[in-house]
């Protein structure tokens, strides 16, 4: 039996400051525009076969146990199809 890897969590306040838990699933950077990406499920849909992915770009403040993320709406035609595509290759990658 293959040994499970922990996965990174992160918690993300939805718009009435409840707290859900995540997943998360890979962060990326744009080269074109130097903008930080993560890609994140719901820990509680992560065993599912079908799952809701969300996508934010992001900054780090701070630097190691001490940093934070801010997370920002992806808000481009652009943007999202630049994390489709990354979403799609990662799909693939993980059904090989």
């Amino acid at each position: 039996m293959a040994e499970e890897e922990e996965k990174e969590r992160i918690v993300i306040p939805d718009e009435d400051g409840n707290e859900h838990l995540f997943d998360i699933l890979f962060t990326f950077d744009a080269d074109e525009s130097e903008q930080s990406y993560i890609v994140v499920i719901p820990s509680s849909d992560a065993d599912n076969e079908e799952v809701e992915v969300f996508a934010f770009r992001y900054e780090e403040e701070g630097e190691g146990d001490e940093s934070d993320i801010n997370l920002f709406p992806i808000e481009s035609d652009e943007e999202w199809e630049m994390v489709e595509e990354m979403v799609n290759t990662y799909s693939a990658n993980e059904m090989e």
